[in-house]
């Protein structure tokens, strides 16, 4: 991957450094420094040479494959008739499509022109020399076999995250992504984002002292959050190839439900760990440099969305990491509630003993350092023995209400329109005409993902479990 240090990854506004003081509620500022901006990334990009060209297919166009292609496009806008391509170009094009739903092979070909090839059988796309790389956005159970033989046909693989749906399959990808010298990218985008970057080089520079805990979060307000997406009117047997979607799950009747809302169930998907808790961990990991957690634990239930799906709607994960030479010993507290009334978020904080980085957007950091001053507690003695301790007090740790009350901030954000996901495929991209390594390559992308699935193994089985961090297996 191309090092996109002097442009994507200090392309930040930085707002504001602040003094405040606190004194009951009210907040005065009194001070701030300038604005500096540099332009995103991908409106750098500039137009290939013929010979630069890349030649794209997708396994999957439901609403991410969708939205990865248009990424690789760069496209402007939503995935509608409206997005039209960056006016810079990309050297990118897409010539090939799979999908099991008729439907979005009809709405693949309005998106990207009729001249389009489609399929609902991916190997007739990993067969077809004109295709250098596959971005693989099928359900979870569909990854590893798929990638596998992309890889193997020679094609380089931009791979939806969880990497894996279980953990057994980890170490094939892993080795066929080395035997073969294929580029593979896992499409958790916070390692390609600018925000992530920032808070990496914040957190390096010492900016919240030494790390203690760190929480996450990502919550969510709507049905079509909590996976209750919308059902096709015309879809049936004929318009679904069941038979392949189900793969090496179960065997059962055709269930547009099922198929179309593939998360909710295990058969198919990872839940709630598998679809956001591994975000989390990609961006924790590549702040830190951190490998993962030595123990898992979580717990967690259904609490509003009693549909039929066979995954918890609240997952709560506590996790325990050790000491490494990039960071010292933490815990990490992740959660998800898809029922959450207050409207729904995401973030991290980073609690260090010199200040807190929170990331959501942008990235803030805010220092009120701990009292110098020990304190007093001594109303229960006699008047007298407490004016004498006072003064000794005192006379040790002059008063300085400013200090003491004070709150500096330093506030980043990034541009409008900003997108991780466009910067994480031109990673991608990059490195397949560079043949330099990605960041989140299949160890990386395991890494990530192995914790995830621990935790759904500790949910649904009631107990924490040993990790090792560094062989990426469970611990016996």
């Amino acid at each position: 991957m191309d090092d996109p240090k002097g442009t994507s990854r200090r392309n930040f506004i930085k707002l504001a450094t602040a003094t405040t003081l606190v004194a009951g509620a009210s907040r005065d500022v009194l001070s701030s420094i300038g604005t500096h901006l540099i332009e995103p990334r991908a409106q750098q990009a500039q137009t290939e040479s013929p010979n630069a060209r890349i030649q794209i297919a997708a396994i999957g166009v439901g609403g991410q494959g969708t939205s990865d292609i248009n990424a690789a496009l760069r496209r402007t806008g939503p995935s509608t008739d409206q997005a039209t391509p960056s006016p810079l170009g990309t050297g990118v094009e897409v010539v090939a499509v799979a999908d099991l739903y008729d439907g979005r092979l009809t709405r693949a070909q309005e998106l990207w022109g009729k001249q389009l090839f489609t399929t609902r059988d991916y190997r007739e796309l990993l067969a077809r020399p004109d295709v250098d790389a596959v971005i693989v956005a099928t359900s979870d159970h569909w990854h590893t076999r798929v990638a596998v033989e992309a890889m193997k046909a020679g094609k380089d693989v931009y791979l939806e995250k969880p990497m894996v749906q279980n953990l057994n399959e980890g170490k094939l990808l892993i080795d066929t992504a080395r035997a073969t010298n294929r580029i593979l990218q896992v499409g958790s985008q916070r390692v390609s984002s600018i925000v992530y970057q920032k808070a990496k080089e914040l957190y390096n520079s010492g900016a919240i002292g030494e790390l203690n805990l760190v929480e996450a979060w990502w919550n969510r307000n709507t049905a079509l959050g909590a996976w209750q997406y919308t059902l096709p009117p015309d879809a049936s047997p004929q318009t679904v190839d069941w038979e392949r979607f189900l793969g090496r799950a179960p065997k059962m009747p055709f269930d547009a439900v099922r198929f179309f809302r593939w998360r909710n169930y295990r058969d198919y998907g990872t839940g709630v760990a598998g679809d956001l808790f591994v975000h989390l961990f990609s961006g924790l990991h590549f702040v830190l440099s951190s490998n993962g957690p030595i123990r898992v634990m979580s717990t967690g239930g259904l609490r509003y969305w009693k549909d039929g799906r066979d995954v918890p709607d609240v997952m709560l994960g506590i996790y325990e990491y050790p000491k490494t030479a990039t960071h010292p010993a933490f815990n990490l507290s992740l959660k998800v509630n898809f029922a959450d009334g207050g409207g729904g978020e995401e973030g991290f904080r980073f609690v260090g003993s010199e200040g807190v980085m929170t990331i959501g957007r942008g990235v803030t950091i805010t220092r009120k350092p701990l009292p110098k001053e020990p304190g007093l507690s001594t109303n229960t003695f006699p008047k007298t023995m407490q004016e004498v301790i006072q003064k000794e007090y005192r006379a040790k740790y002059p008063e300085n209400l400013k200090e003491l009350n004070s709150t500096r901030e330093e506030v980043y954000v990034v541009p409008q329109g900003y997108s991780d996901l466009v910067d994480h495929l031109a990673n991608f991209l990059d490195a397949m005409r560079t043949r330099k390594p990605v960041v989140e390559d299949a160890m990386f992308g395991f890494r990530a993902a192995g914790p995830a699935l621990v935790t759904n193994l500790s949910y649904f089985e009631g107990r924490s479990y040993e990790w090792d961090p560094e062989e990426v297996k469970l611990k016996t």
